[in-house]
């Protein structure tokens, strides 16, 4: 009989497995907008997706309202300050492509935005410190579980606490979570997402040509 530790990892495996499925079918049968430019590791789709309306909080401790994405490509990845491996090693990919986009103007520059899924133990100054860690250029926000669990899944992200251990305290766990990074465009709207490996050097230069091609 599964314990509960186990029933979550299976659920969330089955979630995103059926996740990938749907992209993969979704991305077979779409086709890239010819408005702009051919891309490498930004896998594009079209038409892009509206977002329903959202709030979380950001690390400076303002909400996080859609109009704020407004005016630049975002990437969005999703995880929790505790994560061991993945999170931190993402988060330090993606400030090597930041970098690489420093020269573009702040108004137009494409942005990383980390969102964390536990906010059990994510405060948001803590998620503050540990995102510019990175990069001083990151955004940082989270929210309760349920406007999370609406945010994730209007992004195709998904993510599950799960114990450590079936007899573990209440707060020793850890928290599965999809390792894709959503990508919306100056419109706010998902448009794309960029699948693991992560070709640093691909997205930071599809990120400079989509930003340069939406310019006014």
């Amino acid at each position: 009989m599964f314990n509960r530790t186990a029933l979550a990892v299976v659920i969330i495996a089955v979630a995103a497995g059926l996740g990938l499925v749907a992209a993969q079918r979704f991305f077979q049968q779409a086709e890239v907008p010819s408005r702009w430019p051919q891309t490498s590791a930004v896998r594009l789709f079209e038409p892009a997706r509206e977002i329903p309306p959202f709030s979380l909080r950001q690390s400076d401790g303002t909400d996080l309202l859609p109009g704020e994405l407004h005016g630049h490509w975002t990437l969005v990845f999703i995880g929790f300050t505790h994560c061991p491996d993945v999170c931190p090693m993402t988060l330090a990919q993606l400030s090597q492509a930041q970098k690489e986009w420093e020269a573009l103007p702040e108004a137009t520059r494409p942005r990383v935005l980390f969102v964390s899924v536990d906010p059990e133990r994510d405060t948001p100054d803590r998620i503050g410190e540990y995102a510019h860690h990175f990069h001083p250029d990151t955004l940082a926000a989270t929210a309760d579980i349920p406007a999370l669990e609406d945010f994730t899944r209007s992004l195709s992200l998904v993510f599950a606490k799960v114990p450590l251990s079936a007899d573990a305290p209440a707060d020793q766990y850890t928290v599965d979570h999809s390792a894709s990074i959503a990508v919306l465009d100056p419109q706010g709207r998902m448009t794309g997402v960029v699948q693991p490996p992560l070709d640093i050097p691909a997205i930071a230069a599809d990120m400079r040509a989509l930003t340069e091609a939406s310019a006014p």
